[in-house]
C-alpha cells in the first residue's frame, strides 16, 4: 500500500517504464505519452490507499489504455496507408524527416519489431508485449484482454509465430543471406558505390511498384545503373533495417515504425541477383514479416 502523499513520487519513478511499455504497444511516442498521462489521471480518480501493488496497477492501466487505442486506430491506419504518397528509389525525404532519429529508434527499440507488432490484432499485440517483453503471467494478462488465461496464452503464441516470421527459417539460409544483405546496407549507408557493386550481380534486375511516379522506370537492369541511383539517396538510408520478408532476409523502411517500403532480395552465389522494391500499401499488408534474431 502506498500513502497518498507518496503517489506522485512513485508515479514519477515509474514514468520511464510505463512510457516504454506503451511505446512497444503503440509504436508512437506521442500516443505512448498520452497513455501514460491517462494512467496518471485515472490514478488521481482512484482510491490509492486500496491499491496494494501500484507498479502493477499502473502497468495494467497503461496496457488497457493502449488496447483501447489499438482497437480504435485500425480504420484510421488503413485510411492513412491509402493516402500515402512516395517517390521513386530506395528512400526519399518523404519517407524519413530525420534519418538520424530513425537510426536511433531502430537501435533502441527495433523498427522491425515495431513493424511486425503493427500487423498483429490488438489483443495479440498486448498479450505478446506483456508476456514476452515484460514477463507478466497469463493469469495477470487475461483480465486486461478480456480472455481466459488459456486463450491469452494462444494469443501470445500466435503473435510470437508472427514475430519470428511464421515457419522456422533454415539456419543455413539465414547464414548465407544475412551477410550479403548486411554488406549491401553498409555500402548503401556509406554511399560506397564500389561496395554496392561488390554485392550486386552485374546483371541484377530491380523491380519496383512505387506509385505516383509518372514516367519512372518500373524495372532497372544492371548493377552499375542501379547503384548510381542508390548512392544518391545514401544519406537517407539510415532508417533501412534488415528483417525477414516472406521467409528470406530483406530490408524494411519504416519511419516512426510505420512500414512504407520493403526491399526483397533473391541471392545466388553470394550476390544479389534480383531486387523487388514494394511500396504499394495493399501489397505491404500481405507480406509475411519477421524479426531477425541477433
Amino acid at each position: 500500500m502506498v500513502k497518498t502523499e507518496e503517489i506522485g513520487q512513485v508515479f514519477d519513478a515509474q514514468r520511464g517504464h510505463l512510457r516504454a511499455v506503451a511505446y512497444r504497444m503503440l509504436g508512437s511516442a506521442n500516443e505512448a505519452e498520452d497513455a501514460v498521462q491517462e494512467a496518471w489521471l485515472r490514478l488521481n480518480r482512484s482510491d490509492t490507499e486500496a491499491i496494494h501493488n501500484l507498479e502493477g496497477w499502473l502497468t495494467t492501466v497503461v496496457a488497457r489504455v493502449c488496447l483501447d487505442v489499438l482497437r480504435s486506430r485500425k480504420s484510421r491506419r488503413e485510411e492513412a496507408l491509402d493516402d500515402q504518397t512516395v517517390e521513386p528509389d530506395i528512400v526519399t525525404a518523404k519517407d524519413a524527416t530525420d534519418p538520424e532519429q530513425e537510426a536511433l529508434l531502430a537501435d533502441s527499440v527495433g523498427l522491425a519489431l515495431l513493424v511486425v507488432l503493427d500487423t498483429l490484432a490488438p489483443a495479440e499485440r498486448v498479450a505478446f508485449v506483456l508476456h514476452d517483453v515484460l514477463d507478466l503471467s497469463f493469469d495477470e494478462i487475461a483480465p486486461i484482454v478480456g480472455r481466459t488465461p488459456t486463450a491469452t496464452r494462444q494469443l501470445a503464441s500466435r503473435a510470437r509465430r508472427r514475430v519470428r516470421g511464421g515457419e522456422a527459417i533454415p539456419e543455413s539460409n539465414l547464414q548465407s543471406q544475412r551477410p550479403v544483405v548486411e554488406a549491401f546496407v553498409a555500402a548503401l549507408r556509406a554511399g560506397d558505390f564500389e561496395g554496392l557493386l561488390a554485392v550486386l550481380d552485374p546483371d541484377v534486375v530491380v523491380h519496383t511498384d512505387i506509385p505516383g511516379a509518372a514516367g519512372a522506370p518500373r524495372e532497372i537492369r544492371g548493377a552499375s545503373k542501379w547503384a548510381k541511383g542508390a548512392v544518391a539517396f545514401s544519406h537517407l538510408a539510415k532508417g533501412v533495417q534488415p528483417a525477414l520478408i516472406n521467409g528470406a532476409v530483406g530490408l524494411i523502411l519504416a519511419p516512426g515504425g510505420r512500414l512504407s517500403r520493403v526491399l526483397s532480395f533473391r541471392i545466388a552465389n553470394g550476390k544479389i541477383v534480383e531486387v523487388e522494391i514494394i511500396a504499394d500499401p495493399e501489397r505491404l499488408k500481405h507480406l509475411e514479416l519477421g524479426v531477425l534474431e541477433d
